[in-house]
C-alpha cells in the first residue's frame, strides 16, 4: 500500500488508507509510526475483512514533516484530528497504543458523533504527568530544566521539558471525563512502561457504564505477541 502525504498548514502528514465499510483509526505510541506491529496487523485484518483502515505518523515522527522534539500532546492530538476530518467518513472504530490511547480519548470527545468505539492498548493518558515528571528524581528535573530534554537509559527518544509543560493543559485523569463510546481497555501486568492498574484507573474515570478492562498477566507495554493481537483484534471486531 503506497504512502501518501495530507498539507496540513506547515507540515505535510504521512498516512496509509484502504477503503472499505465501516472504518478503523490507529493512533500510534510514543515516538513510533505507522509499520509498526499493532498497526500492520490491524491493516491486514482489515483487508481481509473488507473494512477502511487509516494509519498515519505525527509530525516529527516516521515519514512525516517537521522535527519529534518541536512535537506536544496538542500538537499531535491536532494532527489526529486533521487527518480523521479529511480521510475518514462514517463511524470510526479508533484504537489507541501508549500514548496513542490519550490522543484517541481526546479525537473521541472532540468528535462525538463520528467515533463509535475506542480501543486501547496500554492506553497512556496523562503518562507525561502521572509516569515521567512524578517519577523524576530531583537531579532529573535540574537537567530537563536546564536542557530543554532528557533522554531515558536504553536509546528511547528525548522527552522534552515543553512536551511535559504542554501536556498539563490536555490531562483527563484529574476530574470524571465524558466518553461518547463504549471503551475497551487491553493492558499487560508485566508492562514496565505503564502500570497494569494504570488502566482500571481510565476506567473509573470514564463517565459512563460500557467500560471494560481485559488484563494479559504475561502482557508487555507492546503487547504485540501472535495471542496479544488476535485479543486485539476479537475486541476490534466486537464493533465492527
Amino acid at each position: 500500500m503506497p504512502v501518501e502525504f495530507l498539507s496540513v498548514a506547515d507540515r505535510r502528514l504521512a498516512y496509509q488508507r484502504q477503503v472499505g465499510r465501516a472504518g478503523l483509526v490507529f493512533l500510534g505510541g510514543y515516538a513510533s509510526d505507522m509499520d509498526g506491529t499493532k498497526a500492520t496487523c490491524l491493516a491486514e485484518r482489515c483487508a481481509e475483512a473488507g473494512i477502511a483502515c487509516l494509519r498515519f505518523d505525527y509530525r516529527g515522527c516516521g515519514q512525516s514533516s517537521g522535527n519529534f522534539t518541536d512535537g506536544t500532546i496538542g500538537a499531535w492530538r491536532d494532527d489526529s484530528l486533521a487527518v480523521f476530518d479529511a480521510l475518514t467518513e462514517g463511524p470510526q472504530i479508533v484504537v489507541g497504543s501508549s500514548m496513542g490511547g490519550w490522543l484517541g480519548l481526546l479525537l473521541a470527545q472532540a468528535r462525538p458523533e463520528r467515533v463509535k468505539a475506542f480501543v486501547g492498548v496500554a492506553a497512556a493518558p496523562d503518562f507525561t504527568e502521572d509516569l515521567v515528571w512524578d517519577k523524576l528524581t530531583d537531579a532529573q528535573r535540574e537537567t530537563l530544566k536546564r536542557d530543554g530534554e532528557i533522554r531515558e537509559e536504553g536509546g528511547h527518544a528525548p522527552m522534552t521539558l515543553k512536551l511535559i509543560e504542554e501536556a498539563r493543559r490536555h490531562l483527563i485523569l484529574r476530574t470524571p471525563f465524558a466518553l461518547p463510546c463504549p471503551a475497551r481497555l487491553l493492558q499487560g501486568m508485566k508492562d514496565t512502561e505503564v502500570p497494569w492498574d494504570y488502566a482500571l484507573r481510565i476506567a473509573q474515570h470514564i463517565a459512563q457504564d460500557d467500560a471494560r478492562v481485559t488484563l494479559v498477566k504475561n502482557g508487555d507495554h507492546r503487547l504485540s505477541a501472535p495471542e496479544d493481537l488476535a485479543l486485539l483484534w476479537g475486541a476490534v471486531s466486537e464493533f465492527l
